[in-house]
């Protein structure tokens, strides 16, 4: 997998890997005592691979991993560069309130449009709200930006791992 172009593009990704999936379940968990570089939690067939708290920012990614079983000898990974899941759950929230706020002032301009009433201050909130939606577009890429260089220190640390199983 080509780490400059698809973590930074597609923090999605489909890797197959010619190992069990219980042989590539149990090295992750042997990651996780061998190192302390990174927090490996495994829960069934899913490895979270995250940063220790002491070196954790508000951006900071973790990389979701879910190890599929194809046959006998040969394993599926999907992967998931984020955020953690409570900052996305807020910054979607976000995303929903504003989203919310401008259609409920939209709703209320086009009422006092209709009856003849005056509506600037609905329009100027309304712009306001698409300001702030802009705003926050802006901050979670900036957010992404400033993650690239641990999204690659994530995948580089899954990658190790795997080549070592291979030899």
């Amino acid at each position: 997998m080509p780490t400059a172009n698809n973590i930074v593009l597609r923090p999605r990704f489909k890797k197959e890997v010619l190992e069990s999936n219980q042989v590539l379940l149990k090295a992750f968990e042997d990651a996780k005592i061998e190192q302390s570089n990174f927090i490996v939690t495994r829960l069934d067939n899913h490895v979270f691979i995250k940063f220790p708290k002491k070196v954790q920012r508000f951006w900071t990614p973790q990389l979701h991993l879910e190890i599929d079983e194809i046959n006998d000898n040969s394993s599926l990974i999907y992967g998931l560069f984020g955020p953690n899941p409570t900052v996305w759950t807020m910054f979607m929230f976000f995303h929903f309130i504003i989203a919310c706020l401008f259609i409920a002032f939209g709703i209320w301009a086009y009422s006092n449009w209709k009856l003849g009433n005056d509506f600037i201050l609905q329009i100027s909130i309304m712009i306001l709200m698409i300001i702030i939606w802009i705003a926050l577009y802006f901050a979670g890429s900036i957010g992404k930006a400033s993650s690239k260089d641990e999204m690659h220190k994530l995948n580089d640390f899954m990658n190790r791992i795997l080549e070592k199983k291979k030899s």
